[in-house]
């Protein structure tokens, strides 16, 4: 499009940035994405990401009836009022179809005025304190033998960081492992399929699991575990004191955070580091846990805790307590939410760590982005804005395809955290 990098260092007029016209493209190549476009009058466009797996319909609602409309006409250069608006405006604040909607919004004016200044975001955000961003990929396997080959195989692949998950013996499914070993994705069928779980068998396992990992690999490759919110505080603190030994780079998920103050009792008991946050959306969610110093990484995400502006506030106030970044980073997220999350990684002064699960083929065809994996190493590129576009002629050949994520259920039938 012409105009579409304005170049020159400049951030264009406030008539140039005018916005003019906001549409959403969803899309299923493999799985669904829900993008944000944005136009500004010079021709400048910017993409934001705003994908809610198994809820993605909520936030094309929400877009579409509720927040294009208030967009039209507006400076897309003034990002911080724009997002004052979006929350404050709205009355009803937070939840992740509110922040999730104003994340690509967000996204998308920072992709807007990098572009008007001729820039890489990073460089607009304050610049490189990093050259590459430290990621990590997922093993997984049905037993301890196949998540051990996994795991050596992301190693052969140069990864320095994996998480490793594995079936447990009784069960017929457990969390992360998967039939595709590259493309994990969960939301399998337009109804939510049911796993069983036992919580008791998984705790006597998984040390196992760990012991054979680090008996084969050494200590030298950081291994991380998910236990996705199914334990209750007492078993998480069990679980992390049994995986001292093993010097896990984190524990992630070890119990449902509504209550913050559960991970006061963690922490009393293991010194294995701990991480949460995926599902936050905001600040609040996470104030405590970093205030009180419980977690040592905070999982918030560009996506799901307001996009750049918002996702800032909560780095600046884990910095102030020595708690980093471990954003979130599964195929749940579309490669826009990627770039724009690997520019925020390049910058942000307390970076941990970034989960990095590849898209297939086709999606990165549909997203054709400019960032790149060296070494263990995410790099984001230097192309102005965040680096990532999207073909709508490609997009369209790939309509929505409904899904949801699983439910779990104990052996007597109660439902659980999944």
């Amino acid at each position: 499009m012409a105009g579409e990098t304005a170049g020159q260092g400049g951030a264009g007029s406030a008539n140039d940035r005018q916005i003019t016209g906001a549409k959403v493209i969803v899309c299923s190549p493999g799985r669904n994405f829900v993008t944000l476009k944005i136009e500004t009058k010079s021709g400048v466009t910017g993409l934001g990401d705003a994908t809610l797996n198994g809820r993605e319909l909520a936030v094309v609602a929400y877009l579409e009836e509720h927040v294009i409309p208030n967009l039209i006409g507006r400076d897309a250069g003034r990002i911080e009022d724009i997002w004052q608006f979006l929350y404050r405006g709205a009355y009803w604040r937070r939840g992740p179809v509110t922040m999730s909607a104003i994340a690509a919004v967000d996204t998308a004016l920072w992709d807007i005025k990098a572009k008007m200044a001729g820039m890489p975001l990073v460089d607009l955000l304050g610049g490189r304190s990093r050259e590459g961003v430290l990621v990590y990929g997922h093993a997984n396997g049905k037993d301890i033998e196949g998540t051990l080959d996994e795991v050596l195989r992301y190693k052969e692949m140069g990864y320095r960081a994996i998480r490793a998950q594995s079936g447990v013996p009784g069960l017929e499914k457990a969390y992360g492992v998967s039939k595709d070993r590259m493309f994990y994705e969960p939301a399998g069928s337009e109804l939510p399929d049911t796993e069983s779980w036992d919580t008791r068998a998984y705790l006597n396992f998984l040390p196992k699991l760990f012991d054979r990992l680090r008996d084969k690999l050494g200590f030298e490759i950081a291994l991380l575990h998910d236990g996705h919110h199914r334990m209750t505080p007492q078993e998480a603190a069990r679980l992390g004191k049994s995986l001292e030994p093993y010097d896990l780079f984190w524990l992630e998920d070890a119990t449902p955070a509504e209550n913050q103050e559960a991970f006061r009792l963690i922490r009393q008991h293991t010194t294995t580091p701990l991480a949460v946050g995926e599902v936050f959306n905001t600040v609040h969610d996470c104030r405590e846990l970093i205030q009180n110093q419980l977690i040592d990484y905070i999982r918030t995400t560009v996506v799901h805790a307001g996009g750049i502006t918002h996702l800032r506030r909560i780095a600046h106030l884990a910095e102030l307590y020595q708690v980093r970044t471990g954003s979130h980073g599964a195929t749940d997220l579309s490669p826009v939410c990627m770039g724009a999350a690997l520019h925020f990684d390049t910058w942000v002064p307390n970076f941990g760590i970034q989960e990095y699960m590849r898209h297939t083929d086709l999606t990165d065809e549909v997203f054709p982005h400019d960032y790149r994996f060296e070494d263990g190493y995410l790099i984001a590129g230097l192309t102005p804005g965040h680096g990532v576009t999207i073909d709508e002629d490609l997009a369209a050949k790939h309509p929505y395809d409904p899904k949801q994520l699983p439910v779990a259920r104990l052996r007597d039938g109660t439902l659980w955290n999944w």
